[in-house]
């Protein structure tokens, strides 16, 4: 096992019908940690996949260097950089057996003289007869025995003579991770694996990667566009946006402090809320003529502000409650409701200055379309960004998890 790092890396194309060169990845500088499971996400385009293929060796980097634990890699080729990628196609053999996929790495992991390779071709094709008229491959039987345990661990028994046309789209998924897990790399690179997988099956493969992955210990980068996936699997998350790092920590840091207007609005599903205020008097921000209370932490970093200074404050929508009408509470029109089963999403249009909001209700919530509510808003809860689009830092960022070696499996309603 071995961890990766990022150093000034970038990735430019050349422009197309003499167009100016697009740049992919820009003097991106990021480590993963030994054993680390770290999940890559961003918008189409952003760079994911590109980084992933930039580490595997299918793509030479413009400039700056790839190091897989003390090692520089760019220069290598793929097979010497001891990763094991798992594609989204799947990328089976389809000419070969279950057994056979999950034996293909092994077989090609070392050079053999010819000799050693017709020994082994004698071993497959005499197994089945009886003992005396075996030809025995100790390396044959060493494969044979990670095969199977590889198989046992992602309950591939039974399917290890079927072809992959035979098998269901969550199966073949499975054959294509233990195709990975059989070589025992130093990393494993996953690119959007659960993307073609139903609902219900993606729920149950995304467990069994992640009890995989804390049993194995293997350093896992993965890129999804999923953010259940990324919220629910990583021990750190990575947001990429055109090429570069918007923020790196775990899933609770990006989702309670984001770095910047892209993160606060990319994580979340429904993305957090953001209102044009200034600063006001006595740590407030005014809306309009509108008075926000601030507490906890942000109240001290609003100390040195000049008052009407412009902002963007945000608050997620699960810090907005309905509340009785009064001065202090933001009266809001409801303009849409997407009832969830386990609560409603209530879209709002704010009296004052017909801003959209989104909150959290209870399913029971009688509530419809063009009726009016007021809002009383955590005063704990907002988040500050300049006009730069960069959060305002705090003096103390409590509850932040950033030792945590574990997934957080637990999803901060995302909706």
């Amino acid at each position: 096992m071995a961890g990766v790092r990022f150093k000034a890396l970038s990735k430019t194309y050349p422009g197309r019908k003499n167009g100016p060169p697009v740049e992919v990845i820009r003097q991106l500088d990021l480590q993963i940690k030994d054993g680390e499971f770290l999940v890559l996400v961003g918008p189409s385009g952003c760079g994911k996949s590109t980084l992933l293929r930039l580490l595997a060796g299918l793509e030479a980097p413009t400039s700056g260097e790839i190091y897989v634990g003390d090692q520089a890699v760019s220069k290598l080729r793929p097979a010497q950089r001891d990763l094991a990628m798992v594609f989204q196609s799947y990328a089976l053999y389809p000419h070969l057996s279950v057994r056979e996929n999950l034996a293909f790495g092994l077989r090609r992991s070392r050079k053999r003289s010819l000799g050693q390779q017709l020994q082994d071709q004698l071993h497959r094709r005499t197994r089945n007869l009886p003992e005396l008229l075996q030809i025995s491959s100790s390396r044959e039987q060493r494969i044979e025995t990670r095969t199977r345990e590889v198989a046992e661990a992602l309950e591939l028994q039974t399917l290890l003579n079927r072809q992959p046309k035979e098998l269901s789209g969550g199966q073949k998924q499975r054959v294509a991770l233990g195709r990975a897990m059989a070589r025992q790399p130093a990393v494993f690179l996953m690119d959007e694996p659960l993307s073609n997988l139903d609902a219900k099956l993606r729920t149950s493969t995304r467990t069994k990667i992640v009890d995989l992955q804390r049993q194995l210990g293997t350093t896992t980068i993965y890129v999804t566009h999923d953010q259940v996936e990324a919220m629910t699997m990583s021990h750190r998350i990575a947001v990429l946006n055109h090429g570069q790092l918007q923020q790196l920590g775990t899933p609770m840091e990006l989702y309670q402090w984001p770095s910047n207007l892209f993160v606060a609005q990319f994580i979340g599903s429904p993305p957090m809320n953001l209102l044009p205020v200034f600063t006001g008097p006595a740590n407030t921000l005014l809306l309009g003529k509108r008075r926000l209370a601030i507490e906890g932490p942000l109240a001290e970093a609003l100390l040195p502000m000049k008052e009407g200074q412009p902002l963007s404050a945000g608050i997620r929508p699960e810090n907005l409650q309905i509340a009785p009408a009064t001065n202090r509470n933001l009266a809001a029109t409801v303009s849409h409701l997407e009832v969830l089963g386990n609560e409603q999403l209530i879209t709002c249009k704010l009296v004052d200055g017909n801003h959209l909001i989104q909150l959290r209700a209870a399913p029971d919530l009688s509530v419809t379309v063009g009726s009016t509510l007021h809002l009383k808003a955590d005063p704990r809860s907002w988040r500050l960004f300049r006009a730069d689009g960069e959060a305002i830092a705090m003096p103390a960022q409590n509850g932040t998890e950033e030792g945590s070696s574990e997934p957080n499996l637990q999803l901060p309603n995302l909706g």
